[in-house]
């Protein structure tokens, strides 16, 4: 994994505690927001759901967000996906966390208040939420669309990242009703495509789009996605249709039928080392969206010589093996990809608007937040968990 995205991972690890915001009186609140300069100077009132230890329980909490700026929007949350670095993230996975923090980096609504100098959005416009919330705006990258590859201060995650701006310190995420975010940061969502689903893109979905736009693959090309979960079947799905045929390793024998249906070529159930042989050397690339560390070595050896292995999910404190006999002997390029700029994320979202490539999701309460997480952890989750804000 190159060192430039290892740090750039562990910062965004370091920093995940995402945004979200509740509004309890949202509809008169918002309608005061817009017109009267005194409400716009008011913290936003939130409520949500929030880590208060290491433990990763998560209880109902009420906080403050920052009060609307003139760059920002307020966003009242409708969805909140439920994403694994959620879990790593509160028990402490990847870094020391500060609490309580609200996760939550997958989040869709409609907004409901805008600053004066807002010239993106206007209220009732549907808008989205992903794993970041600023930038220095000032480098390279984020010139050139790359904000998660910051130069300056690193991007800001959406959760648990240290803001002077929040009143409890911190960014709070979307497991709750509510949040403010600069206008910049926040993704339109068109309104083809439903809230509900739109959520899990904001990380599954460009998570996985860009690694596999950057792999410049042909119509016909072999691609294989390891780990069939949240991220994985959205990586499938857009493999297939931008043309790829999809090799799909899974070590859960009850997806089989359902990663047919997300349109794979082949489904490879994985109980040892002995079934990756008759793959060897047969891909042109290959994505693992695995969130823990596991035996690498046979998955690598799948892909062509000179080909590309890319790695999305982050395992505890980001600690991968690699044997370097694999990579002597067929020269696989391996990295690691965090997300995407915020152009690639809206690229992603309209794309599967027009293409109507939805996620496969199950909508809870927040009250069912802590089973799900379970479930997440045990592979049960089919295949991603979508809070239903108006639960919080």
């Amino acid at each position: 994994m190159s060192e430039q995205n290892n740090n750039s991972r562990r910062r965004f690890i370091q920093q995940t505690a995402i945004a979200g915001a509740g509004l309890a009186l949202a509809g008169p609140l918002n309608l005061l927001a817009q017109n009267n300069k005194s409400a716009m100077s008011k913290n936003i009132k939130s409520k949500g759901y929030a880590g208060k230890d290491v433990k990763g329980k998560m209880l109902p909490w009420n906080f403050e967000r920052r009060a609307v700026g003139d760059h920002d929007v307020l966003i009242e949350i409708k969805y909140s996906g439920i994403c694994h670095s959620d879990i790593h993230t509160i028990k402490g996975h990847w870094g020391e966390q500060k609490y309580p923090q609200v996760p939550g980096h997958e989040i869709a609504g409609i907004v409901t208040a805008v600053g004066k100098e807002v010239t993106k959005f206007k209220v009732g416009d549907h808008a989205g939420v992903g794993c970041m919330v600023n930038s220095c705006m000032k480098c390279d990258s984020c010139k050139s669309g790359e904000e998660h590859h910051c130069e300056t201060t690193g991007m800001v995650g959406t959760y648990g990242a240290p803001e002077a701006t929040s009143p409890t310190g911190i960014t709070q995420g979307g497991y709750s009703n509510n949040i403010v975010v600069t206008e910049h940061f926040a993704i339109k969502i068109p309104k083809n495509i439903e809230l509900k689903y739109a959520a899990p893109l904001l990380c599954a979905g460009i998570t996985t789009y860009s690694p596999l736009m950057k792999a410049n693959f042909k119509k016909g090309d072999k691609i294989g996605v390891i780990g069939i979960g949240g991220l994985g079947h959205i990586a499938v799905k857009l493999a297939v249709s931008k043309g790829a045929e999809v090799y799909a390793f899974t070590s859960s024998p009850s997806k089989q039928n359902d990663i047919r249906g997300f349109g794979a070529a082949q489904v490879i159930v994985v109980k040892s080392a002995e079934d990756l042989k008759p793959y060897k050397g047969k891909l042109d690339f290959m994505i693992s969206t695995v969130p823990y560390a596991y035996d690498m070595s046979p998955y690598i050896d799948c892909v062509k010589k000179y080909g590309y292995f890319t790695q999305v999910g982050q395992p505890i404190n980001g600690e991968l093996t690699i044997n370097n006999f694999n990579m002597i002997f067929n020269r696989v390029n391996f990295n690691g990809s965090l997300i995407g700029g915020i152009p690639e994320t809206q690229e992603v979202i309209n794309y599967c608007a027009d293409n109507k490539i939805y996620p496969q999701i199950e909508v809870i309460k927040a009250s069912e937040i802590n089973e799900a997480w379970e479930k997440v952890v045990n592979k049960e989750a089919r295949y991603r968990y979508v809070i239903d804000a108006s639960t919080f």
